[in-house]
C-alpha cells in the first residue's frame, strides 16, 4: 500500500470507510487536476457530464489506489499545475503592466 492509502486505513474506524474516504480523495484530486490544467469554459450540463464521467473514472482509480501511489500522484500533479498557474498570473500581470 501506498504511504495515504496505509494511513487512511490505519486510522479509518473501518475499512468500508476508509474505502470511502480513499475515493473522495481520489475524485477531489482529480477533479482539482482536470480543472487547473484541462477544463476549458463550457456550458453548465456539458461540465456535469464530463464530472459525472470523472466521477465514474474515479471508481476504478480507487481500487488502483489500494496498491499504487494514485493519491501521492494526484498531489504532486496538482501543485505542479498550481504553480504553472501562479507563473503564468504572474507573467500575464507583468505583462499588462509593460503595456
Amino acid at each position: 500500500m501506498s504511504a495515504v492509502t496505509r494511513y487512511v486505513y490505519e486510522n479509518a474506524p473501518n475499512n468500508q470507510v476508509a474505502g470511502y474516504i480513499i475515493f473522495i480523495l481520489v475524485f477531489i484530486l482529480s477533479a482539482i487536476v482536470y480543472k487547473l490544467g484541462f477544463a476549458k469554459k463550457l456550458s453548465l450540463g456539458k461540465n456535469i457530464i464530463i464530472y459525472i464521467f470523472l466521477f465514474l473514472g474515479c471508481i476504478l482509480l480507487t481500487f488502483f489506489a489500494l496498491f499504487l501511489p494514485m493519491i501521492e500522484g494526484l498531489i504532486v500533479a496538482a501543485l505542479v499545475l498550481i504553480l504553472y498557474k501562479i507563473r503564468l498570473w504572474r507573467e500575464k500581470r507583468e505583462e499588462k503592466e509593460a503595456s
